[in-house]
């Protein structure tokens, strides 16, 4: 499913992350660049960029379960 990204969502922590745990990744989506994903704890470390038709098929394995570790 491609997702709809309006211009520039600027980073942001998932809603379930909690207010001081520092330990997540912050997710950032650019309609003309894709999705980009950092560690919250290292902002200057490397970005991973992903295509927002990858990103997509990413999120929908994760909802299918298909994700788990413990199978």
């Amino acid at each position: 499913m491609p997702y709809a990204v309006p211009g520039d969502t600027g980073w942001f922590k998932s809603s379930h992350s909690g207010g001081g745990n520092d330990q997540c990744v912050e997710v950032r989506m650019i309609a003309d660049a894709g999705i980009g994903v950092r560690d919250s704890k290292n902002r200057d470390h490397t970005t991973l960029w992903f295509t927002l038709s990858s990103w997509g098929a990413f999120i929908a394995h994760v909802k299918h379960g298909r994700c788990d570790l413990f199978e």
